[in-house]
């Protein structure tokens, strides 16, 4: 199986310029390829994934990568389907392009001969005079164009800024000057950009550079429709200090199973041999969740690293009885409590049946005595017998937590503050 065929039996091509010449561009030898990523948060979520695995994969088959961080594009903002954005100051911008090329870094080698190279469409956009501009790059944009593309026909009737409605032209031009500075030949992004991709690769023939080549990989969606990468706290962010690596491996555990398969394929580097197996395997077995667990181990080792990972499957572990909660490092504790559910605690601790009720594990007194007598209350994993005896302070973990279970699933945590 060539590269290209992998790469559509992933389901990675939804569209694609001319997808012959693509086909035979990147399976004859090393090409120069960029994707963007504008800096509209203090972090990359899981939602970006798609196309930093792609340019993962583009790069291990041999392609040289430009990760672009848009700290021009990133000021302006890519038109919405609801509203119009709100401009960012531009030192904010220029702090989330630094902590934005610290996260791709992981993905992506910076040696060998396929080196990939960090860009910023500042760097050339910047000094840039409007009236240049407007001569070198507004002249090669029929309006008539522009106004096709179907976000922009959408807001016309809501309203659409002359701001947003020039972002393809910023966009299109970075393209231009990648193939002029570093013989970029192709370009590739998510779907919902098809309109300013091609736009760009239009933009270099009327310059009179290329041929140049572009493709977009699909939407990301859940099996019921619904949107990728949202949880009931929010978007799921690759920043460890806006989601925690036990959360981030919670998500992909929790994946469903319809869903499960096809995040393999666009998320995982494992072979598609070693896929089919794990898909035949998860169907024989979906209660063992081993899917889920084996893309919930490659990306969280992937993105925050071995350590993280092995922590969170231990916490994962030990809140379910078969690890050592002792073992867990304080933050990894507190981001698998804050999960279940933190209660806090000020002065004296009560006693264990108290805290099953206050925790919420039991809506009365009445049922935490019935749970205990039944052998079904736990206090860092150790059964408790009676519900009067008050909790020492040497039961607390890191000298502030505790862990409370009912039953094999059902957990809250306890925080002491001082």
């Amino acid at each position: 199986m060539t590269f290209v065929d992998d790469l559509q039996w992933r389901g990675l091509i939804q569209d694609s310029t001319d997808p012959a010449e693509l086909r035979k561009k990147l399976d004859a030898g090393s090409l120069t390829f960029y994707v963007g990523f504008d800096p509209t948060a203090a972090s990359l979520h899981v939602g970006h994934l798609m196309q930093v695995c792609t340019a993962r994969r583009l790069q291990l088959a041999g392609h040289r990568p430009l990760l672009l961080v848009g700290g021009a594009t990133g000021q302006i903002g890519d038109p919405r389907e609801s509203s119009e954005r709100s401009l960012n100051p531009p030192e904010v911008v220029q702090g989330w392009v630094e902590r934005i090329r610290t996260q791709l870094s992981p993905f992506v080698s910076y040696e060998g001969d396929n080196a990939a190279t960090m860009v910023n469409n500042l760097d050339w956009t910047g000094p840039t005079s409007v009236i240049d501009f407007l001569r070198d790059v507004g002249k090669h944009f029929p309006v008539n164009k522009m106004l096709a593309r179907d976000v922009v026909r959408n807001r016309l009737e809501s309203g659409i800024s002359f701001t947003e409605f020039s972002y393809q032209l910023l966009q299109s031009n970075d393209f231009y000057q990648l193939h002029v500075q570093h013989g970029c030949e192709l370009q590739f992004g998510g779907s919902d950009q098809w309109g300013n991709i091609t736009a760009g690769v239009d933009f270099v023939r009327r310059r009179g550079a290329g041929p140049v080549h572009a493709f977009v990989t699909p939407l990301v969606l859940k099996a019921d429709g619904t949107k990728f990468g949202k949880t009931a706290g929010g978007a799921v962010w690759l920043d460890d200090t806006m989601t925690s690596p036990y959360s981030f491996y919670q998500f992909w555990v929790n994946s469903a199973d319809a869903d499960v398969s096809q995040y393999l394929r666009y998320f995982s580097f494992k072979s598609r041999e070693e896929l089919e197996e794990l898909e035949k395997a998860t169907a024989e077995r979906p209660q063992a969740r081993l899917a889920q667990r084996a893309l919930a181990e490659e990306l969280t080792t992937l993105v925050h690293g071995a350590e993280q990972t092995r922590q969170a499957i231990a916490a994962s572990q030990a809140l379910f009885g078969r690890g050592s909660l002792e073992e867990l490092s304080v933050d990894t504790l507190r981001a698998a409590l804050g999960e279940t559910g933190l209660h806090s605690v000020r002065g004296e601790l009560p006693s264990v049946g108290v805290l099953l009720k206050e925790s919420g594990l039991v809506a009365s007194a009445n049922e935490a005595r019935r749970t205990i007598a039944e052998g079904g209350a736990y206090l860092n994993n150790e059964r408790i017998t009676d519900g009067e005896a008050v909790v020492p302070a040497s039961a607390l973990l890191h000298g502030r937590f505790l862990v409370l279970r009912r039953g094999k699933r059902n957990f809250a945590g306890i925080e002491l503050e001082s």
